[in-house]
């Protein structure tokens, strides 16, 4: 059995090349190499700093980080909050020469950085190579970043298992638009397999769903193993480095795994947020709330969902 790890490279994003060969490359780029029995996969947020939509969803598509700090300035702060609102605890730190390390030791002071485990620029690879799959058992979930039509194929997925196993000929539901899909074939690292087990990274062409009606952060699951709402609460904490206050009824956009969807405060006590369109979750996972267009930070707060 073919087995996978997941990494993001943050900061110098550029060292994703060393380790892997590059292929589809959005707002989210994705390098992968197999060795032996593993497929690694590197992804990287290469639409951010431009925007901050792309580093959650780098950051959620990976088991473990790696921090490659080049500089200290207000985007290292919000890739340092990111990583600590989802509570991504394991990872590699590292820093070129010319990063006063005092100042990034205080910055990331408090935050789960700072139990990574800290290298050298030219020993992040040796590293890498200690970490483990992390398998995730349960029922049968993937979550998807990447749709597209292939001619004479149909609608191919791209994303990764994220519990459990997707098998080929498995009758799955495409959430949240709850439209019943079948698995035709998958492909992991361009070869055909007839199952994938978490935490996999996937092309599988299906049967049922339309590009169209496949978007980034919809889950493809058993039936039942996802909550689809369009209100949710949370206990949320707000980031000490956003300074504005919240009000009701103040819109803002929301990201849940992959999914960034645009919601209002419909409370602020306990905070609860509701969307325009019907989000696809489980319950406990972690909603961040950003503001796209703030001129200083963009990360406002995060909590689990009750």
């Amino acid at each position: 059995m073919v087995k996978s790890v997941n990494f993001v490279i943050l900061g110098k994003q550029d060292i994703a090349s060393e380790f892997g060969k590059k292929g589809t490359a959005t707002d989210l780029s994705l390098y992968d190499r197999k060795e032996s029995d593993i497929i690694k996969t590197w992804v990287t947020p290469s639409g951010f700093p431009e925007k901050i939509q792309p580093l959650f969803q780098a950051i959620n598509l990976a088991e473990y980080v790696i921090f490659c700090v080049d500089k200290l300035d207000k985007f290292t702060g919000e890739q340092i909050i990111a990583l600590d609102s989802l509570k991504k605890e394991k990872g590699i730190l590292s820093h070129t020469f010319d990063v006063d390390e005092s100042k990034l030791e205080s910055m990331i002071k408090g935050t789960v950085i700072e139990n990574y485990i800290k290298v050298e620029q030219d020993k992040i690879k040796e590293e890498m190579d200690k970490m483990e799959p992390l398998i995730v058992d349960g029922k049968s979930e993937m979550v998807i970043d990447h749709c597209f039509d292939v001619k004479g194929v149909g609608t191919v997925i791209l994303g990764k298992v994220t519990s459990g196993k997707i098998k080929q000929y498995d009758n799955l539901k495409l959430y949240p638009a709850g439209i019943d899909v079948l698995i035709k074939s998958i492909q992991m690292h361009d070869d055909p397999v007839s199952e994938s087990t978490c935490p996999a990274r996937v092309g599988l062409a299906v049967k049922g769903a339309k590009p169209d009606e496949v978007g980034r952060g919809d889950i493809i699951s058993e039936d039942g193993a996802v909550d689809v709402k369009t209100e949710i609460i949370i206990d949320f904490q707000k980031s000490p480095f956003y300074k504005s206050e919240i009000a009701e009824n103040q819109g803002c956009l929301v990201n849940i795994g992959l999914q960034i969807k645009a919601a209002k405060f419909s409370s602020i006590s306990p905070l609860t947020l509701t969307f325009e369109k019907p989000i696809v979750f489980k319950k406990g996972q972690i909603a961040v709330i950003l503001k796209p267009e703030s001129p200083t930070i963009r990360i406002l707060g995060s909590g689990s969902i009750q």
